[in-house]
């Protein structure tokens, strides 16, 4: 049975560690689940797949200690290795029903997309949940497409799986994203780019509760 309808997908935390300028990830992680974040995504483009699996290791260990869902963000090989959470893959990826074929029925899959036929293609091959975006501009990114806010509204209306906003979210711009009706905003620099992340992380947590999940 599919976990989705379980998940907080409000603020989803997706890491990279350059925004961190030499901070501790675990350390910067357990300060951003403090200040109120639902689900955690590790990425990492560029890490060996022994340092990606022993750092894998080390935030499910944190994230287990908070009830906090894991997704690995592309490889299979490491969502399945430390049993993780769940798996996000992009449109280059693995074929999401191949994905889901060897995730099995009780893991979370996500899949990026960029318009309602990605959306649906996705949905139909077992994603529990989509990612849309990029919605603004953003550096973490730099291949993304752009989504204007209309069409993720009109997405999210035609699809009965949670929607969550990608691409440049930040405190200034998250409740135009809420207001389109979706499900959560996946964030990076205006998390882990802050100098005070635990307060960063409320911050945006006080507006997805005032605005309207």
């Amino acid at each position: 049975m599919s976990l989705y309808n379980a998940v907080d997908y409000s603020l989803y935390l997706v890491t990279d560690r350059t925004v961190l300028r030499g901070r501790d990830l675990i350390k910067s992680l357990e300060e951003a689940i403090h200040g109120g974040v639902t689900l955690l995504q590790l990425r990492e483009k560029a890490a060996s797949s022994l340092d990606f699996y022993r750092l894998a290791l080390e935030v499910k260990a944190l994230c287990t200690q908070y009830q906090i869902p894991l997704i690995i963000n592309d490889r299979l090989d490491i969502a399945l290795a430390i049993d993780a959470d769940g798996l996000h893959i992009g449109q280059d990826d693995l074929p999401a029903a191949v994905a889901r074929k060897i995730l099995g029925p009780n893991k979370i899959l996500g899949v990026s997309t960029a318009t309602l036929q990605e959306a649906q293609e996705a949905i139909a091959a077992g994603a529990d949940y989509i990612g849309v975006g990029a919605l603004f501009p953003t550096d973490t990114k730099t291949d993304a497409r752009s989504v204007s806010l209309e069409a993720l509204k009109y997405l999210k209306e035609n699809v009965n799986v949670p929607v969550v906003g990608i691409g440049g979210i930040n405190e200034t711009n998250i409740k135009a994203v809420f207001d389109t009706g979706i499900d959560g905003a996946a964030i990076v620099s205006a998390i882990l780019g802050k100098q005070d992340i635990t307060a960063a992380a409320r911050e945006l947590s006080e507006i997805i509760d005032l605005g309207g999940k």
